[in-house]
């Protein structure tokens, strides 16, 4: 079942947040800075976030927010996390596509997004028809 997501679910999908990313993409999320990454995301004029539950509780999360260009709405999707034991099993895809048609219906012309350049993102998003923008590179400057 998808729901959408408020400000209220923080505290649901925080677990699930923390665990897969510090356990599987080494990162080091602590329940303050993942919290407040996903409140920021949530609370943003045009952020927007679904759930994915079932009976075994919350099983995955998208967040992301609509972005006003001069001709059209886009959405970005900023996340996309499905619990680790659950992934390979088509949950990540119904999220993403049933994220598409809300968004799509509720204004958005299309969905932009960065992943990690690697193997299983690639597979994940071009077996859902996304491809690599070639008008666009991102750029960064850590200080």
């Amino acid at each position: 079942m998808f729901l959408q997501m408020s400000l209220q679910d923080v505290e649901k999908v925080l677990p699930l947040y923390i665990r897969y990313y510090n356990d599987f993409e080494d990162c080091q999320w602590t329940p303050e800075t993942a919290g407040r990454r996903i409140r920021q995301v949530l609370s943003m004029e045009g952020g927007y976030g679904l759930l994915a539950t079932d009976s075994q509780g919350t099983a995955g999360f998208v967040m992301g927010y609509f972005k006003q260009y001069d001709d059209l709405v886009s959405f970005i999707l900023e996340e996309i996390v499905v619990e680790h034991s659950r992934q390979g099993q088509g949950l990540g895809s119904a999220l993403l596509t049933e994220t598409e048609r809300r968004v799509k219906v509720m204004g958005a012309a299309g969905v932009e997004l960065s992943a990690v350049n690697d193997s299983m993102h690639h597979h994940f998003y071009e077996k859902a028809g996304y491809k690599d923008a070639k008008n666009f590179v991102a750029k960064v400057k850590w200080f």
